[in-house]
């Protein structure tokens, strides 16, 4: 507020009026020595000690529960429950100290919650801080300025306190101003709005109360028409000359006038233009002029009053309109406060379809309000942030930026998905630093979620950062937890050094690497055998080790049998001796009988009858195919000095099978509900 340093100022001179009282007068010289005499310790009765002891340890007590306290909220700042019992202990406690601690350390994670904004106040006040617990109010509406009760709790304080200084009357109306500005459109700000002309009534001003109304009218809120019938009441009652301005007087009362010159009399009760203004009939002609009013001049009166409202009335038609229009909406929102509890999904679904609707009517201050009342009540769900951000950037940037700052630095300092979309939007324009130091926050508040530690790398990449790329690479790998969060980072560095810098032989020592630790990876194993593929030329040496080291591992036989067809398929594709050739279809063909021995002892341990149609057959049965055996693989082929017949089971017009990698590129634990780059998909904003 404008003269907060003035207000201070008078408040700081009317709490230390009696400081320069007490003063000690300096004594005075009268050339003589003073000596000081020395005064003996008195020694402490035991009763002292006891007592000094006592006070002591109640002291240390009092120390060791205020640190329990503060080390349950220390340990999970989202404890809300852990952040109550801390605040009711230094409330008791009455040391104004640890009470300010502990209330700004809780509103720097739950600034909605105004009660306890209201509670701080109080305090101070107790203490006879009145300057700070005005500064405390002044927090409060920064921080929640929707807060309709906080307005009014923070109006009720300054009139109470300061209302009967001279010139204070001015500062309230401001004050009242500031409120309707920042909370005026709420559709339940009914109270402020009542008070405020509550107010202007007690002093006397009814120029003000219309021109409050005049506003009211227009704006959709809960009681619209209990303000439309205290208006009329108000304007019925006084003088039109009291309660309009001059202006807006002498044009109604012209309006009133021109209709009455053309106005023909056809009944007694009426009167004419020249009996309204002329004097020298009626019963009250030798009255003192302005002691006893004319019929005409009631009945003047009576039409400007009517005139007035008529006019404010089409204004009313409209806004009872639009208040129809949300009224459904309204009455389905059930807690429109803060709550750390969470909401229903019927009342999240209103919220979003309440949105949509204003969104629709293309009013921006009212969509922004509702907005920002929809964040009080959904301050802990990110896709309603997410939502406002990206209205937003049509309008305002640093809006933007300032919504995804109240998100991510307050109310959801651990959600990974807001801050990704952050990320974005500060990377689209160009402010590389502030996007790394967005997704180094996350990761430190939640370490290990593979898709900021991907962001994170891609940031570089596409910021032809290469070398900060692979540091960052090297160090997720050398952190990992796991053999699986190992093995996905070092699959991605491969694939990193293979496509962006064209080094395939770092990716296949990175592979290898891999595989030391983890010599069971399929997955690993695949991706060392992309790179060998995609080299140009391709090096059938470098290819069959590769399968060879695939078919020596520990893997699973049904993996190894996969593996051996595709060798045979390469060599088909790309061998240059048909003497591998043939040795390959033998190890594939010994490899799948073992195969399928193993599939069929198991059943045999337990007892399992074999089906009818895996029995032998005879002679002059013919054995139907076993889904259960692996395939045998195709005869050898000939020598080359004959033509090579074709071979029927081979379909030249689909490519051949090669094994799938079930979750290849998904991350390590789980993790990745939403495909990357991740976002909640009720919006389709991808960051992008």
């Amino acid at each position: 507020m404008a003269d907060n340093g003035e207000d201070d100022a008078q408040i700081a001179q009317a709490s230390s009026s009696n400081a320069t009282d007490n003063l000690a007068q300096e004594p005075k010289s009268n050339g003589e020595s003073q000596e000081m005499e020395a005064v003996p310790p008195v020694p402490l009765t035991a009763e002292q000690i006891e007592e000094a002891a006592r006070i002591a340890e109640a002291k240390r007590q009092k120390e060791s529960e205020l640190s329990k306290y503060w080390k349950t909220v220390e340990d999970n700042p989202m404890d809300f429950t852990g952040w109550t019992y801390l605040l009711q202990y230094v409330e008791q406690e009455c040391n104004t100290e640890n009470s300010r601690l502990a209330y700004e350390a809780f509103f720097s994670h739950y600034p909605y919650c105004y009660g306890y904004w209201k509670k701080y106040s109080d305090m101070e006040k107790k203490q006879g801080n009145l300057i700070k617990a005005k500064e405390v109010f002044e927090k409060g509406i920064r921080a929640i300025p929707l807060s309709v009760e906080l307005w009014l709790h923070y109006i009720n304080f300054y009139i109470a306190e300061f209302g009967s200084m001279p010139g204070e009357s001015e500062k309230i109306r401001k004050l009242y101003e500031r409120a309707l500005a920042a909370s005026g459109k709420e559709f339940r700000s009914d109270k402020l709005w009542d008070s405020f002309i509550s107010w202007e009534n007690m002093n006397g001003n009814l120029k003000a109360v219309t021109a409050i109304y005049d506003r009211l009218v227009s704006t959709p809120t809960q009681l619209y028409s209990h303000h439309w019938e205290n208006f009329k009441r108000h304007i019925n009652i006084h003088h039109p000359k009291e309660t309009l301005d001059i202006d807006t007087f002498l044009k109604l009362r012209s309006e009133v006038l021109s209709k009455t010159v053309n106005y023909h009399i056809d009944d007694e009760d009426e009167v004419g233009l020249d009996e309204a203004l002329q004097v020298g009939e009626g019963p009250d002609v030798d009255a003192p002029p302005g002691m006893i009013a004319t019929t005409g001049d009631e009945r003047e009166l009576k039409k400007i009053r009517q005139r007035y409202i008529e006019k404010r009335e089409f204004v009313f038609k409209a806004n009872e309109d639009e208040v129809s229009k949300r009224w459904t909406f309204e009455e389905t929102i059930r807690r429109p406060y803060f709550h750390v509890k969470p909401l229903e999904r019927g009342q999240l679904k209103n919220w979003r379809e309440y949105l949509d609707f204003e969104i629709s009517k293309n009013d921006h201050h009212r969509i922004v309000v509702l907005f920002e009342r929809c964040m009080i009540a959904c301050a802990l769900y990110e896709d309603f942030w997410m939502k406002y951000a990206k209205y937003l950037e049509q309008h305002s940037l640093e809006g933007v930026r300032s919504v995804y700052q109240r998100a991510c630095d307050i109310h959801l300092p651990k959600k990974p998905y807001i801050h990704l979309a952050w990320t974005a939007f500060e990377e689209r324009r160009g402010n590389y630093a502030l996007a790394r130091k967005i997704l180094m926050n996350i990761e430190s508040n939640v370490p290990g979620l593979a898709v900021v530690c991907m962001r994170r790398i891609s940031l570089e990449r596409r910021n032809k950062n290469h070398h900060a790329a692979e540091e960052l690479f090297k160090s997720y790998i050398e952190k990992a937890v796991s053999h699986k969060t190992r093995t996905f980072f070092s699959i991605k560095y491969a694939r990193y050094l293979q496509k962006i810098m064209g080094d395939s032989n770092r990716a296949r020592k990175i592979l290898t690497d891999a595989l030391e630790i983890d010599n069971t990876n399929e997955k690993i194993f695949l991706q060392l055998l992309d790179v060998e593929y995609q080299a140009q030329p391709i090096v059938e040496s470098r290819v069959l080790d590769v399968f060879s080291r695939m078919l020596k591992s520990d893997a699973s036989m049904e993996f190894k049998v996969k593996v051996s067809q595709r060798r045979m398929e390469f060599l088909e594709d790309f061998g240059e001796c048909i003497k591998t050739i043939s040795e390959a279809y033998d190890e594939h063909q010994k490899l799948v009988k073992e195969a399928n021995s193993k599939k069929r002892k198991p059943d045999k341990e337990k007892g399992v009858e074999e089906p009818q149609d895996k029995r032998p057959k005879t002679d002059n049965q013919t054995a139907p195919a076993s889904v259960d055996q692996y395939p045998p693989a195709p005869a050898p082929p000939p020598p080359m000095s004959h033509p090579m017949p074709p071979d029927p089971n081979y379909d030249h017009s689909h490519p051949p099978s090669w094994p799938s990698m079930p979750g290849y590129g998904s991350m390590p634990g789980g993790y990745m509900p939403y495909p990357y780059p991740a976002y909640p998909p009720q919006y389709n904003y991808y960051g992008y």
